[in-house]
């Protein structure tokens, strides 16, 4: 992970938004950095870390695309960071993000935008701007939205809180670019 990430995580994740409550990570697989390190010293009621295999950092096995089935509802924090561009059938891991978070609860999604090149773990599929973020999570009410700002690392960075009278599962055609070839 970035250093711009946890930068970004530590400016826009505020204590509130964590301590005694329950926090889902999802790509939780620690391969070079983790959210964790920022958030459990704010002191969560419960973390719990999922991914689609097992890991260092990973206290549960199963599919995003299976979220909520696995892992039921309610979280008052999801985190998933830079992982969306890895999941084929992105619209299905929005839509278990979203139905995961808590009314009243925050979202926060990292990935990484065109330009960035082709990085399989395990597979790498799309590339995601801030227009693209903007109209897939118009249903929620975006707290922040930022470009990542590191030099050669397009990506971008949402913060959303889910609203009973605001949410839906957006089924608008959104063309978002496929990640390079490898």
């Amino acid at each position: 992970m970035h250093d711009s990430v946890m930068h970004w995580l530590r400016k826009n994740i505020a204590l509130e938004d964590v301590r005694d409550k329950q926090v889902l990570e999802v790509g939780a697989m620690d391969l070079n950095g983790s959210p964790r390190y920022v958030i459990e010293p704010m002191g969560p009621l419960r973390y719990v870390g999922v991914d689609s295999g097992m890991g260092r950092g990973v206290d549960c096995v199963c599919p995003a695309e299976g979220l909520t089935e696995y892992m039921g509802r309610d979280w008052d924090l999801v985190v998933s960071t830079e992982m969306l561009e890895h999941a084929e059938n992105w619209r299905a891991v929005v839509a278990e993000l979203k139905n995961a978070t808590a009314i009243g609860g925050n979202l926060i999604v990292t990935t990484r935008g065109p330009g960035f090149p082709y990085h399989a773990h395990p597979g790498d599929f799309w590339r995601f701007t801030r227009a693209d973020f903007e109209r897939i999570f118009d249903d929620m009410e975006i707290l922040a939205l930022d470009d990542d700002p590191m030099p050669g690392y397009p990506g971008v960075f949402l913060k959303a809180l889910r609203r009973r009278d605001r949410y839906r599962i957006n089924l608008a055609p959104i063309e978002v670019a496929p990640a390079p070839a490898p």
